[in-house]
């Protein structure tokens, strides 16, 4: 019962959450995540880009995404959506990858500890009266350090977002 009930625990510590409410109409907020253009826009942490953003939004479609560092380096990443009920829910496969979708191990890009092959990303958006109060699950990320980058760029992309929903 105890090694259930820590690898129950270290499930937990793994799981992102994070809440942001929009000043935005929902299906706003559901096209900045669906719309490869838009998402260019706000795709990555402050001062970094986006340079290529491909999405086939269907359910076993998949999506390729670039983030570019202001130091010039590109992060790719790759996953499948599993889940869609628009405009208020998806579910998305996550993982490291190179430029041509083929995943990669987080390690190729210089991330430490123990990171899962596929990682599971959930946004809910709940209509609030003109506004979207945003939900965003990221599931399987390491604990620790790796999970404490991971929100600190998650929300500074959320940032970036703010600006452009209306």
């Amino acid at each position: 019962m105890k090694a259930v009930e820590s690898k129950a625990a270290q499930e937990k510590e793994s799981e992102l959450v994070i809440t942001r409410v929009f000043d935005a109409p929902r299906e706003s907020v559901w096209k900045a995540w669906t719309d490869p253009q838009q998402m260019k826009r706000w795709w990555g942490p402050k001062d970094f880009t986006a340079p290529f953003v491909e999405i086939d939004f269907r359910v076993g479609g998949k999506y390729l995404s670039c983030m570019r560092g202001p130091d010039g380096k590109e992060y790719w990443s790759t996953g499948a959506y599993r889940e869609i009920v628009a405009p208020e829910h998806f579910v998305v496969t996550d993982s490291f990858s190179d430029s041509k979708g083929n995943p990669v191990p987080a390690s190729d890009y210089g991330m430490t500890g123990y990171w899962p092959d596929e990682l599971t990303v959930i946004v809910d958006l709940e209509d609030n009266t003109g506004k979207t109060t945003m939900t965003l699950r990221h599931i399987g990320l390491p604990p620790g350090e790796m999970l404490e980058m991971c929100k600190a760029g998650w929300n500074e992309s959320f940032d970036k977002l703010e600006k452009i929903v209306k």
